[in-house]
Order: structure tokens, then sequence, then C-alpha cells
């Protein structure tokens, strides 16, 4: 395939979503050149599914693929096992083999929703890093310092907090570092909160004589609390979910996160996005409705223009002619009475029964009996199960109650 130059994309492709590069120049020159460049993108597998915010750099992956680039994605399955601790305010449990396998199984179909599979090139890291010797992770280690590892903001915090840094920790990078001369990277896209990492991957390229990376983070994707989306904190918007449930939880987020929103996780232009932030500004454009166009892009992007339009009408139809979805999961019990507080806990509705107790006095739950909706707000409350019930948490997660019936 022809490198594509086109002036209006290489510019497209290194300004939308784009923090920091370096060195911005030297990327310019490679794109303008006709070269084909490797372009690398790290991914330690520490759960099952990937999230909007992971997504969007695969977009960015995506449109290095589209003007004829090589990207080259390694699966951390040797570095997930000690532990990235880039944006971590303490010491994480590192991952088991076992784990770190059990949450690669889906990787593939999933990235198969954004990128050409068949012009990706894969690796797990562990073909390299598993043999390294002692002698040469310590050749590696020599070339810096404590103090350059301990500077590092979130390790700067938890030493003047006196929180515990594990030696473990401070090798991260520097394996993470060696994936990029393993595969002889021209480009290393990540997050911001990356940028240390990639760094030292220039480092390690050039201690063996090899030709620095240049460097693209990418802004980082807020989940629905505003924090960073992170599976670890649950505030996430995974692109395996059902489109409805995409779509659910975007109308519940905050509207100061829609302008960044349509920018990292759509492909809508940029023009238009600006104009849709400024409408929201001045009140000509209802932040719901500006909400509701972001749902039907995003589900479009991984499940197609149909699923987009069924799940448009289904919100519709719940929240404006307050039905219940046609689809939904069950949960069996045996059981023919529960106390509401535990039949939202054991359900999953809720992470814990002082989440559950919490949503219950703010009048976020509901059972609902036929065309009979009653609003629970005691959290001592007992309820009585039958096959017909469906219980609302929220304002989109539903589940149907079913009684297991005992076989003889």
């Amino acid at each position: 395939m022809k490198i594509d130059t086109n002036p209006k994309k290489i510019n497209d492709l290194i300004n939308r979503g784009v923090e920091q590069i370096i060195e911005r120049r030297s990327l310019v020159k490679k794109l303008k050149s006709g070269k084909k460049l490797r372009i690398k993108h790290g991914i330690d597998p520490t759960g099952p599914k990937i999230h909007l915010g992971r997504a969007a750099q695969f977009w960015k992956l995506r449109a290095f693929q589209e003007l004829g680039h090589q990207v080259v994605l390694i699966f951390g399955d040797f570095t997930a096992q000690i532990g990235d601790a880039s944006d971590k305010t303490s010491m994480r449990k590192p991952l088991t083999e076992k784990e770190v396998k059990e949450n690669m199984k889906g990787y593939k179909k999933q990235i198969g929703k954004i990128l050409d599979i068949d012009k990706t090139e894969f690796h797990n890291n562990s073909e390299w890093l598993s043999k390294l010797n002692l002698k040469k992770i310590i050749r590696l280690s020599m070339e810096f310092t404590a103090q350059q590892m301990i500077q590092r903001r979130n390790f700067k915090q938890r030493w003047d907090k006196a929180k515990p840094i594990g030696i473990h920790e401070l090798i991260y990078p520097i394996l993470q570092g060696y994936d990029s001369y393993a595969i002889k990277s021209d480009v290393e896209i990540g997050g911001t909160d990356q940028l240390f990492n990639l760094k030292v991957g220039r480092k390690i390229q050039e201690m063996f004589s090899q030709k620095p990376q240049d460097i693209m983070t990418l802004e980082m994707l807020p989940g629905l609390n505003s924090e960073k989306m992170s599976t670890s904190i649950g505030n996430v918007i995974n692109i395996s979910d059902k489109p409805s449930e995409i779509y659910g939880k975007i109308m519940s987020m905050k509207d100061d996160l829609i302008e960044i929103y349509f920018r990292l996780c759509t492909k809508i232009p940029l023009k238009e996005i600006n104009q849709i932030a400024k409408e929201i500004k001045s009140e000509k454009l209802n932040p719901k409705e500006a909400k509701m166009q972001l749902a039907r892009e995003v589900v479009k992007m991984y499940y197609g223009e149909n699923e987009a339009k069924k799940a448009d009408k289904e919100f519709n139809s719940i929240f404006k002619d307050k039905k219940i979805p046609s689809r939904m999961p069950v949960f069996e019990t045996i059981k023919n009475h529960f106390k509401i507080i535990d039949l939202i806990f054991e359900t999953g509705l809720a992470k814990s029964k002082s989440e559950a107790k919490r949503l219950i006095e703010q009048g976020g739950v509901k059972v609902i009996s036929g065309n009979k909706q009653d609003k629970i707000l005691n959290w001592k409350q007992e309820i009585k199960i039958n096959n017909q019930m469906v219980l609302k948490v929220g304002k989109t997660s539903f589940l149907k109650i079913k009684i297991k019936q005992n076989k003889k």
C-alpha cells in the first residue's frame, strides 16, 4: 500500500486529541517522506474489556493505518505481571499469568472493531522480556537514576506521604522502554500518563544505536464520574457493552463532558463539534439533545447505524413513554422474599450494601410489576418476588427477577 502524505490528513492526525508530540518536526518530516513507519502501542491486559478511553488510542492508530503505516500492538503479558505505576497513588496488585491470559482472550475481537486486524502486527512482550537475564537488566538499569524514577509525579506524592514504592515498580518503565527497541519503533502512542515510560523507550533505543522513536501522547478521556476512565475505578463505557447500555451510560454522564467525548470518541469534524459546544453554551442547544446525538454516534462506531437507531428508539421509549426495555438481564432466585437492599446487592446492581442503601434513599430504586411502578424509599423494606417483576436501579439499569423452579 502506498503511503498517503495528504497534508490535511496529516494535520488532523497530529492535532486531534493530541496532547504532546516529541519530536514534532521529526514526526511531520517522517509523515511527509512517504516512508512506512512502525507505530507502536502497548496495552497491559489488566481487565478483559476495552473501554472508550483505550479505544480513543486505537482510533488514532487506525488513522496511521489508513495512511499506510504499520501498526504494531504489544500485549504486555509480561509487564502486566509487574504492574504499571504511571497513574497509581498506591502499589497495585500484580496479576498472575493465568489472570493475564484470561483477560487477553477477547482482545483481538474487540480491537477488530477499530483496527484492520489483517494489517496489524501483534506481539506479546514476553517474547523478548522473558529472555532478559539479570546481567542485561542491571545494565539497562545503570542508564537511569533512582532520583529520575522517584521524581515522577505519582511516586513523589507517595514518597512525600510515606506510602510504599516497590523496587519492581521502578523497573517497569525500563521494560516498557525495551519493547520499543525490540520492535524497532518509529513512533509510540500513549496517554499523557505514559509520557515518562515513552521517554525511557527513546533512551533505551539510543543505548542500542537505534534511532529514537517520536512520541505522541493523547488527551485522557474522563470516566462517567469525571475522573480518568479506568477499569479499576469502574467508571467506564466498554466497547463490548450492549448498544442500549452504551447509549444509557452516555446519557447519564455530566454535561461538561460532552465536548471531549465528541472529540475523542467520534469521527465528527472538529468544526461541527465546536459549533455544538458553542450552541450548548449559548443555550441554543439542550445538552440532552447533544448527548443523544453523541450516544448515537458512539453506538454507530461499534455496532453500526441500525443498532444506533434501535438504541435511540429504546431510550426514548423508556424515558419518554415510560416503558421498560424489550431486552434485559435476568436474575433467577429460589427465594420468595428479599430485603430490597439485599436484592440490589446480590443482583450486582450495586457494588456494596452501602451503595444500595444510598441509591434507595436517593429515590433511584423502583419495583415494576405489570403496569404498576413502586418507588422504594425504605432500605429495610421487604419485597415479595414474582415472575412479572422488574427491578429498576438508577436511570438505565433494568433487571428481570425470576423465581427458579426446583427440579424434582
